[in-house]
């Protein structure tokens, strides 16, 4: 299992980074992302924390840990900018709150956020044609969340995906134990999406690449060959 969009007690997570951490290895995740929830007030206190966290918890465990964050509820003419400064302090991955059909985002979120070259789009709700299409030009990953509420778009998201060639991925969005999942039932989720067999796999190949990426290194590919 690998799954880009967590939460930890540095936002609205019930769990320590290293519980968090456990239990998905526990799971039998190989890959997991902690992406608290940031905007300007304080990502440049949460992700700090966890960088120097996950450097530890890398060298101990069988899940490799990347830190990123989740841009949350930012008026969509501030995404651009704090893009920038989060990669600047180092986040491996950014991931933007999309425009879910259970929280009032404001309007013009997920255009930003794929304008701003965020690396995943969280939960984009009913998103619209042409930003789809924008997201698979830039290269920007639509999700396809296994959380109440925010999975209520999945089969328009992945219809709309199929259609532009948008790559797509299968998140949780964890916020407690129970919201963790094995692989087996990710696939279910997206064939509950709409997507075929093979297509969840290859949704599977792509997070395994888009991890890889983000490690930035080549020689984990043997290592986690069985994800």
């Amino acid at each position: 299992m690998i799954d880009f969009h967590t939460h930890t007690i540095f936002s609205d997570g019930e769990l320590l980074p290293s519980e968090l951490v456990r239990r998905a290895e526990e799971k039998g995740y190989r890959f997991i992302a902690l992406t608290d929830h940031v905007d300007r007030s304080n990502f440049d206190f949460v992700i700090p924390r966890l960088l120097r966290c996950v450097a530890e918890l890398n060298t101990v465990t069988s899940v490799r840990v990347l830190v990123g964050a989740e841009i949350t509820h930012v008026p969509p003419r501030l995404i651009a900018p704090l893009v920038r400064d989060i990669r600047a302090i180092g986040a491996q991955l950014v991931v933007a709150h999309g425009e879910t059909l259970v929280e009032p985002v404001s309007k013009g979120t997920n255009r930003a956020a794929i304008e701003a070259g965020v690396d995943i789009l969280a939960h984009p709700g009913l998103i619209e044609p042409d930003e789809v299409k924008l997201a698979a030009e830039k290269g920007v990953y639509l999700e396809i969340s296994s959380r109440k509420g925010h999975s209520l778009a999945n089969g328009h998201v992945a219809r709309l995906a199929r259609l532009y060639g948008a790559k797509l991925l299968i998140n949780t969005d964890s916020h407690s134990p129970s919201d963790l999942i094995t692989l087996e039932f990710a696939r279910k989720v997206g064939i509950a999406a709409g997507l075929s067999e093979e297509e969840v796999e290859s949704v599977f190949e792509d997070a395994f690449n888009l991890a890889i990426r983000l490690i930035g290194k080549t020689n984990f590919r043997e290592e986690f060959a069985d994800v």
